[in-house]
């Protein structure tokens, strides 16, 4: 019997390991799809994050998201990805009305401008059929599964997530210019930057789930 229990202790652990071990390569597809995804998001994050309060910070702001968006986003702008020449054209427009011709309105209102032309952005690919998400999402699919219809319509969910998500950040930007919620200026920034985290956190379970159902079909 201690020889039976012995070997039923050495195959349950040997189970548990080889469950550890394919659980985690699970997530590979995941975590490489929510990359490039971050990735495009990269220019409006460095951008939230160094603008600042002054002018200066906003112009330093301004350069290194449109650097980011062309270094980073090259690729994507190669193919035509709407969400990459939607960034670039932003922050090209930015560089001319805030760098060179020190707009002020522009300056003062950017928060409220950024999200706007974001979400502006995500909604546009709506609107056309062409949702951010699934251009992201065939990058690693065969071409025999782009138009899968299943595929498009959780790509088109994905988007109108975000571009929902987004619209919620123009209406912090509004409310922010209001004394209806007298918050503190951290507490608007604290929000945005929530609701992005909310965005990739449902991206990424969403298509895990989706991609797990497709797997066990």
């Amino acid at each position: 019997m201690e020889g039976f229990n012995i070997f039923v202790r050495i195959s349950e652990r040997k189970y548990i390991i080889n469950f550890t071990m394919k659980d985690t390569k699970s997530f590979i597809p995941d975590l490489k799809e929510l990359g490039g995804l971050v990735l495009g998001f990269l220019p409006w994050m460095l951008f939230l994050f160094f603008s600042g309060h002054t002018l200066l910070s906003l112009k330093i702001a301004v350069v290194i998201s449109l650097l980011a968006s062309i270094t980073l986003g090259f690729s994507d702008l190669k193919r035509g990805l709407i969400l990459s020449w939607g960034t670039c054209i932003f922050f090209i427009v930015c560089l001319i009305l805030v760098n060179f011709m020190n707009n002020v309105w522009m300056a003062r209102e950017m928060d409220l401008v950024s999200n706007l032309a974001l979400a502006a952005i995500m909604w546009f690919t709506v609107i056309i059929g062409k949702p951010f998400a699934l251009q992201y999402a065939r990058r690693g699919l065969p071409k025999e599964k782009w138009n899968d219809e299943n595929f498009i319509r959780g790509c088109m969910f994905i988007t109108v997530v975000w571009a929902s998500l987004m619209t919620f950040a123009v209406l912090l930007s509004i409310l922010r210019r209001t004394t209806w919620l007298p918050f503190a200026n951290w507490v608007y920034f604290d929000l945005t930057i929530l609701n992005i985290v909310i965005g990739l956190t449902f991206t990424t379970i969403f298509k895990r789930k989706k991609r797990l159902q497709r797997e066990n079909a």
